[in-house]
């Protein structure tokens, strides 16, 4: 039976306002079992945010105040920061390669999505494929790759050994830093500009073709303005990542110091937890300021595809055609070089001296850094991550978006779900160790203290750390099934979590692989966010590769990297394998 009730939508203010329904009564009919049951639900996820998100955060700000002995001493902290000229210089320096990393991976990145969205050129299959490799790589593996290529006896630099001149450019600091993070972030940038550039009506193009429009005019009034908010969108994205990334300047940073191996040497090196505290919240500010100016900005988005659009193709030019090709392969060939300079040299007895193929390297339990049990903890915290993360996160983008339960504890449970991506890993990981490592606060037990250095904490960072973009996904293949489910399942008497079983996990199970999928790749391959929680006995893949690197065992870190890839590819295929299968069976209601 249907509820009598007078519904008020509340109308989204942009893309990333959850489309929530307020639900009022004026009979004032009694709130049933399955209301009671759903706000449950709701408590629980607002919980987890609570102590996953908010409350470490706060132990961090409040940490930052404070000095060793836990005396409050106000700013006392960032004067001393400030004033170190070691420590001062890092804020600049950071500040400089994230912008300029971030202009030259979104400028390549333009390139690239135009190229594969804009021209006819041919293997944009391939093309795309490549580009996204960098995406299943840690980035700290990418600069070993970059040692090989451009360092003191890499390939480039020797000129293939002697057989051509030398070419060296300085790869150890701000010059390594860039290009590292600049491959870094290239699939990011090319992920969403192809995104935006494929948005396009092409009536605009042939109206500006009739009006005989140069093309640079065209380009300039027609092409940017469309992609405005993908290419705001693409800039926070790859600068948050540069900003915040630890693994590229801890391998190729050398002497050039920036806020992320700051905080590494403060809370590991000099066991200065105050200090990495302040750092910290530095880092967090301007990734914060990013983050709401990108808010800003998407909310003023508007539709730019309507329903008389006429899809844009893009018609031959041979020209634009094959200089799109050559630009494309020359990206995906540095890309390759790098990842091939990692895998040769995994498997080669000793860069450059003896290039025979030796499988020595991959003996990792005789290299420091935890061997092949680091290997199979983070194959385990993958698997728990993937399994767990995609439950946790699509149950509740689920209650945000199909409930009609408590609207505003749902606005807010949507905020806590967008903050993770503003913070960098390694602050998530600090701000764990101040919150599950205290056994209590003014005299009251932590009740979480026991998650300290075990397998679930590390489990709950990697979710929190990788939730926005996962909950977001949720959210929105959600929001593409229409509200009548739910409504006819109501009137004729069929629970909620039956509705939620049998008709919308099936539709969207191509969602909810992927989401799997991207926690475990992304669980593999993390370094920041579990670097200062792994305990002794629990170490991991992505950890090993910098202790090997740190021990002078490159190769070994080559190899342990090589494994990472390995697996995440297959992860990768499996991932195709079974949606295949799966959506045969469960899509199969879209054939006639």
């Amino acid at each position: 039976m249907t509820r009598a009730s007078s519904d008020r939508a509340v109308s989204p203010r942009g893309m990333g306002s959850p489309s929530l329904t307020v639900q009022r009564d004026p009979l004032g009919s009694k709130t049933t079992p399955e209301d009671w049951l759903q706000r449950g639900l709701i408590l629980l996820v607002a919980l987890w945010l609570l102590v996953s998100v908010v409350l470490p955060l706060g132990q961090i700000l409040s940490r930052s105040l404070v000095d060793a002995n836990g005396a409050w001493v106000g700013l006392a902290n960032y004067r001393t920061y400030f004033t170190t000229p070691g420590l001062a210089f890092s804020l600049r320096n950071t500040m400089w390669v994230s912008l300029t990393s971030t202009l030259i991976s979104v400028g390549l990145g333009f390139g690239y999505a135009y190229a594969l969205t804009r021209t006819c050129m041919p293997l944009k299959g391939l093309m795309r494929l490549l580009v996204m490799l960098p995406l299943y790589l840690p980035s700290l593996a990418q600069a070993i790759g970059l040692i090989y290529l451009f360092g003191n006896q890499g390939l480039v630099s020797t000129g293939l050994f002697g057989l051509l001149p030398e070419w060296r450019i300085g790869l150890y600091g701000p010059t390594g830093i860039i290009l590292g993070e600049s491959l870094y972030c290239l699939p990011q940038a090319v992920l969403i500009l192809s995104t935006a550039l494929l948005l396009a009506d092409a009536r605009l193009y042939e109206a500006s073709l009739a009006l005989r429009t140069p093309a640079w005019r065209t380009f300039w009034t027609v092409t940017l303005p469309g992609i405005r908010f993908g290419l705001v969108s693409a800039i926070f994205v790859c600068f948050t990542l540069v900003f915040t990334d630890f693994g590229v300047p801890k391998v190729v940073g050398g002497s050039y110091n920036v806020l992320a191996t700051d905080i590494y040497k403060q809370v590991i090196g000099q066991q200065n937890l105050v200090m990495g505290a302040t750092i910290s919240v530095l880092m967090l500010v301007p990734t914060v300021i990013a983050f709401g100016v990108d808010r800003l900005v998407q909310q003023r988005q508007v539709a730019l595809v309507g329903s008389r659009v006429v899809p844009y193709q893009p018609r031959p030019n041979p020209w634009l055609d094959w200089g799109s090709l050559i630009f494309c392969v020359l990206v995906a060939g540095v890309i390759l070089a790098v990842l091939g300079a990692l895998v040769v040299a995994s498997l080669v007895r000793v860069w450059p001296y003896q290039l025979t193929l030796s499988f020595r390297h991959y003996n990792l339990n005789a290299a420091p850094g935890g061997g092949y049990p680091a290997y199979w903890n983070s194959l385990r915290m993958s698997a728990y991550t993937a399994i767990f993360g995609t439950i946790i996160v699509f149950i509740s983008a689920y209650l945000v978006e199909k409930s009609r339960q408590w609207p505003k504890l749902r606005s807010l449970i949507y905020f806590a779900s967008t903050l993770p991506v503003a913070l960098p890993g390694l602050v998530l990981g600090l701000a764990y160790i101040f919150f599950f490592n205290t056994p209590s606060w003014a005299g009251i037990p932590n009740p979480f203290n026991g998650l300290y250095s075990t397998m679930s904490l590390l489990v709950i960072c990697n979710i929190i750390h990788f939730y926005t973009v996962s909950f977001l996904t949720a959210s929105t293949a959600l929001k593409q099934l229409d509200p009548e489910f739910e409504a006819v399942g109501s009137s004729l008497g069929v629970p909620f979590y039956r509705t939620f079983w049998r008709v919308t996990t099936p539709l969207c199970l191509p969602a909810i692989l992927q989401i799997g999928t991207f926690f475990f790749v992304q669980a593999m391959v993390t370094v920041s966010a579990v670097i200062f929680l792994y305990p002794p006995n629990l170490r991991l893949a992505s950890v090993a590769v910098v202790n090997m690197d740190d021990a002078g065992n490159t190769a070994s870190a080559a190899a342990m990297s090589t494994l990472i890839v390995v697996t995440s590819l297959g992860i990768q295929l499996l991932y195709w394998a079974a949606t295949t299968r799966l959506c045969c069976w469960s899509q199969a209601w879209k054939e006639r």
